[in-house]
């Protein structure tokens, strides 16, 4: 699953998706080059507006929290058993959480590349290992992964965040490799297909044909770096393991 994300703003201070024209504002460039969901802090996404009819980049809370949920405390507690950073694309119109934000609440999340990890047994050994990778798309300094989004208010405090989660769905041939264990991948979504997702007014036809999508392998590239990446100064510098056969 996609639990690490990498953002970069681009020099470009403005992109589009589709007709729309999108710019940074200034307290959302900050750069995160690495960040873990499990932080629980914020991510810029981009959402549809109702009151102005355009995409418009927010910041977002990385957990989506269920409107039943009454105060982080009890968001705190739930933690211990389950978590929600990422939503299963397949399964969210037949979900109780998920169903009516995939339907009336989808957003883009902004990502420069992710992380993810590689099982592998070297031989002699007893049991795998997990070796992270750094997987980006060559060419594109920014790109586009299909979240879903809630807004939701502590009724202890008041504080109202904008709450999200990244979509999965069955990793293509490239991250079938990489994500070996449970073949998964965050859901990366092209131009026109990142526009329509955006659009409030898809079918659920169109939003189950668009969670199937299947990113082109050919278009992405993953190497290894060091098992320390997290805390690293450089979290994306390559690093070989001499054991680990290449990925193709």
């Amino acid at each position: 699953m996609c639990y690490y994300n990498r953002l970069i703003v681009p020099v470009q201070q403005a992109f589009n998706i589709g007709d729309f024209t999108i710019e940074w504002p200034a307290e959302l460039r900050q750069a995160h080059p690495i960040q873990s969901g499990f932080e629980f802090g914020d991510w810029p996404i981009i959402i549809w507006s109702e009151e102005k009819q355009v995409p418009q980049l927010v910041n977002a809370h990385w957990e989506f929290l269920a409107p039943w949920i009454k105060s982080f405390r009890e968001v705190e507690a739930g933690r211990q058993n389950y978590t929600t950073l990422n939503a299963i694309g397949e399964k969210m119109l037949e979900s109780r959480l998920y169903k009516d934000a995939v339907i009336k609440r989808r957003c883009l999340v902004l990502s420069s590349g992710f992380y993810e990890w590689r099982h592998w047994k070297p031989p002699g050994a007893k049991k795998d290992m997990a070796i992270p990778y750094f997987i980006y798309l060559p060419g594109e300094p920014m790109f586009m992964m299909g979240g879903i989004w809630q807004p939701w208010t502590d009724e202890e405090t008041g504080e109202h965040v904008i709450s999200f989660a990244i979509v999965t769905t069955e990793a293509n041939k490239l991250m079938a490799q990489v994500h070996n264990k449970k073949k998964r991948m965050p859901l990366i979504l092209d131009q026109a297909r990142a526009a329509k997702w955006i659009q409030p007014s898809l079918t659920k036809s169109e939003i189950q044909s668009l969670t199937h999508f299947h990113f082109d392998a050919a278009k992405m590239r993953a190497y290894t770096i060091a098992k320390d990446f997290r805390t690293a100064t450089d979290p994306i510098q390559s690093v070989e393991y001499d054991f680990l056969p290449a990925i193709n």
